[in-house]
């Protein structure tokens, strides 16, 4: 005997399971669904916060931004760096002058040096230094050396860190040597010893 409407028919709690887990799987998608979209609107907003510093960190960089809005802060920065890229190169152009000019000036110099290095050496001129005492503090002191620019000056120099004033000194420039012959007054704590004083002047005109 079949019962259709028995309570222990069970097909319809097949179909109430059935429906029920079409419910549930749809519940699950719709979670997914908004997760997604969770994460799309953390990593967007994420996104614009970082666009945001950098554009903030860009505006710090530029001394003249005439607006505050995007288009403006990138139009102000694009344009600073291209005034920086010209100021570079005028640099640049500045500093190949000055290195070219340089670089002529030290080959004049070098050439005024062989100059009067091989004239010295075509008339057969070494570098000499005499030291002679004329007095108790008085010395004369004759001194033969290459002709460069400054060395005069330079050597001059050298004698009042010596401790020696000069007196009737006399300067001669003569096939590319220089002659200069002085009589020396000793200050106090100066040198006096004439074979140290020679050897020092020698290492200078050697040096100069």
């Amino acid at each position: 005997m079949e019962f259709p409407n028995s309570p222990f028919d069970d097909s319809n709690i097949s179909e109430e399971r059935e429906v029920g887990g079409r419910i549930d799987k749809r519940k699950q998608i719709d979670g997914e669904v908004k997760e997604y979209k969770s994460k799309n609107l953390k990593a967007e907003r994420n996104r614009r916060q970082k666009l945001s510093e950098r554009l903030l960190q860009l505006r710090s960089l530029v001394p003249n931004i005439t607006n505050m809005t995007k288009e403006t802060i990138i139009t102000d920065a694009i344009t600073y760096i291209r005034e920086l890229q010209t100021n570079v190169d005028n640099l640049s152009e500045q500093l190949l002058e000055m290195e070219a000019t340089h670089g002529v000036e030290l080959e004049t110099k070098n050439e005024e040096i062989i100059d009067t290095a091989e004239e010295m050496g075509k008339w057969g001129i070494e570098p000499e230094v005499q030291v002679a005492h004329i007095g108790p503090n008085k010395l004369w002191i004759k001194i033969v050396c290459q002709k460069k620019r400054g060395g005069f000056t330079k050597l001059m120099e050298a004698m009042n860190v010596l401790g020696f004033d000069l007196n009737d000194t006399s300067v001669t420039a003569s096939r590319g040597a220089l002659l200069v012959t002085s009589s020396v007054k000793v200050v106090c704590g100066g040198l006096t010893e004439a074979n140290q004083i020679r050897e020092i002047l020698l290492e200078i005109i050697r040096g100069i």
